[in-house]
């Protein structure tokens, strides 16, 4: 069974040699980039390089999936976003927003030729080229949720919902192509999963505003307009323990959730159509040892988690040594 095969089996609930070992966010390391020659900006703007970067999850850490699109700006800066791309240890930071009415935007036709959204299109291109049918690719986008929040500002669409509930319903109906058009494209390039990001945590986000809100929205796209050709795991930081049955219910196929929420308890609520995901502290991965990181990852699999992964965006000062740490857990774990 090859990593690709691993993956998607644990997707379609078939047995597997061992728990799959997945990159949803990044994984991308100043460890992996002084290794490999790369630096930044040039791993986010150039397709080659973000696909060297991209491979690093596997070839140097030993994971079955790899992710190319490091930062959470691509899409915003293709739709008018400025953007501070940065250099070091840095991720791009959104620097101004480009609307403050919904009815300013206006989805352009040229989106997945812009110079930031093809170049994710082309890593996939390339990571597909180098490993066909071996190794399984993520794709990213960002939900209207979280692109509502890069394109006019967190605070403002979020004092919105309170001020002018009808406001933000015009927000997320516009931006709901955004992340359509971008998944369905990235599925086509090489994508055998998408990670969908939105942001809509607990402290970003109540549960009576997600089920407002959010929830009919997503309904609609998973139920009626996306074509989606491979698995959807939904991402959220934060506190999700209230509102992760709704996240089955809006149609995700899984769920990658954060260290902050008890694992037993959100598999109690995901049920057995939700799929869980992550869980994988950050800062046992930047900070502690590798058996720290084997312990946890084994407390993860005690749990019946069978996709591991970290729960978010790791930091870039992340060692090698912890990330590798945890293929080996699952290695030892599957072997006893």
């Amino acid at each position: 069974m090859n990593a690709r095969e691993r993956v998607l089996a644990v997707f379609q609930g078939l047995e597997t040699d061992r728990a799959a070992v997945i990159n949803l966010t990044s994984v991308l390391t100043t460890d992996s980039m002084d290794a490999l020659g790369l630096q930044c900006p040039d791993v986010h703007l150039d397709a080659e390089k973000m696909a060297v970067a991209a491979a690093a999850a596997h070839e140097l850490c030993g994971f079955d999936s790899v992710m190319p699109k490091f930062s959470i700006v691509h899409s915003a800066a293709a739709l008018g976003a400025e953007v501070d791309w940065r250099s070091g240890d840095f991720m791009p930071v959104i620097t101004k927003h480009p609307i403050s009415e919904p009815e300013q935007f206006a989805m352009p036709d040229d989106f997945l030729e812009r110079p930031e959204t093809k170049v994710v299109l082309d890593a996939i291109r390339l990571l597909k080229k180098r490993y066909g049918d071996t190794l399984a690719i993520t794709g990213k986008v960002f939900g209207p949720w979280t692109t509502s929040y890069n394109m006019c500002g967190t605070e403002e669409f979020l004092v919105g919902t309170k001020l002018d509930p009808d406001k933000t319903r015009r927000f997320l109906e516009v931006f709901t192509d955004v992340g359509i058009q971008f998944a369905e494209a990235q599925f086509a390039a090489g994508a055998d999963m998408i990670l969908w990001c939105d942001h809509a945590s607990g402290d970003m986000c109540s549960p009576s505003a997600y089920t407002e809100f959010l929830l009919p929205v997503q309904k609609r796209i998973f139920q009626t307009l996306f074509k989606k050709s491979g698995p959807v795991i939904l991402h959220a930081c934060g506190r999700t323990l209230d509102r992760i049955r709704y996240f089955a219910e809006a149609g995700f196929d899984a769920f990658h959730f954060d260290s902050l929420n008890d694992t037993q308890q959100a598999l109690k609520e995901a049920g057995p159509n939700l799929l869980l995901t992550g869980g994988l502290s950050n800062k046992t991965l930047l900070w502690g040892t590798p058996d720290d990181v084997e312990k946890e990852v084994t407390g993860l699999l005690d749990a019946g988690i069978r996709l591991i992964s970290p729960e978010c965006a790791i930091p870039m000062k992340t060692p090698n040594a912890n990330l590798s740490a945890i293929r080996r857990a699952v290695e030892n774990y599957d072997s006893n």
